[in-house]
């Protein structure tokens, strides 16, 4: 029997593992930075930091992406306060369009009425003048000069 000759490999950081320590780095550099709510971490700028793509954060190193979203001061409260804003804005917003709704109704409703007691007088002086037309008949003058 012939002995396969072992090749021993040395111990060589593997890229993830690599990877995985820049993104350790740039999660601490963040969560200092971020002691100041002006300034929340994000996964932008600590993808940027550590030189590691967003998906390759997302598909390999989740217990990173875990506790950077420990740090970030947002949360669900942050995010049901948000929707609520944003409902009530939409509330009061419609509202607003309801009133208006109702004023226009309101000129609508006006400017038809205006119309149609313009389109009587109309044809009260049409049948008035017609009146006055036959009552004058009129017959050719022939224009003569002497």
């Amino acid at each position: 029997m012939v002995k396969k000759r072992r090749i021993e490999r040395t111990t060589r950081p593997t890229r993830r593992g690599m990877a995985q320590a820049r993104l350790k780095q740039a999660l601490e550099t963040l969560s200092q930075r971020s002691q100041t709510p002006a300034a929340p971490a994000t996964v932008a700028e600590l993808c940027r930091l550590a030189k590691v793509s967003r998906n390759s954060l997302y598909r390999y190193h989740t217990e990173i992406l875990q506790a950077l979203r420990k740090h970030h001061p947002r949360g669900p409260k942050s995010a049901q306060a948000k929707a609520q804003k944003s409902a009530q804005l939409r509330r009061d917003e419609n509202v607003s369009l309801r009133d208006d709704i109702s004023k226009l109704a309101a000129l609508v409703d006006h400017y038809y009425t205006a119309f149609r007691e313009s389109h009587i007088l109309l044809e009260r002086r049409d049948r008035e003048l017609a009146e006055l037309r036959r009552r004058f008949t009129t017959r050719p003058v022939s224009l003569t000069s002497e």
